[in-house]
């Protein structure tokens, strides 16, 4: 069974459990528990995790910004070995009651063009694409790839 909260207390070893994972699945850029922590100082900034019940573990997380009638997902992530088993859109759903608790109007996300993966997912979720920054990740030996800043608005 897993569970899905928002983080109430900014305790260092969630934060660096979420870090570890955010440097599993996020090779070219990940970000550093210091950097999570720093940024979880902001008052508009959140932190949603998922626990795995049974093992007693963090294996998701979602870390995204409120402002005013709009939210941005900043980073959003399940460890490796309990991807595909639904947890993405279980986070969804949670972060669907909270926003619509704070009368937001619409997510933003941004998604490297080439993770096909989670574009497909945000899609089901029902992001569109609304703006593509051209040549946006640059990697060392390796062409550049674009972002998606894709969208969601809630009625």
């Amino acid at each position: 069974m897993f569970d899905i909260k928002i983080l109430e207390d900014k305790q260092v070893t969630t934060i660096q459990a979420v870090a570890t994972i955010e440097a599993m699945i996020q090779r070219q850029d990940p970000w550093t528990s210091q950097t999570i922590g720093d940024l979880l100082e902001q008052d508009s900034i959140s932190l949603m995790v998922v626990t795995d019940n049974s093992a007693n573990e963090l294996i998701g997380y979602c870390l995204y910004q409120l402002l005013f009638e709009q939210a941005e997902i900043l980073r959003i992530g399940t460890h490796p070995d309990y991807q595909r088993q639904g947890i993405a859109s279980r986070v969804f759903i949670r972060l669907d009651e909270a926003l619509k608790a704070n009368q937001v109007e619409s997510l933003l996300l941004e998604v490297r063009a080439d993770n096909t993966a989670a574009i497909a997912l945000y899609e089901q979720q029902g992001f569109t694409v609304i703006h593509t920054r051209k040549s946006y990740y640059q990697t060392a030996h390796q062409p550049a790839v674009d972002a998606l800043i894709m969208q969601r608005i809630y009625n």
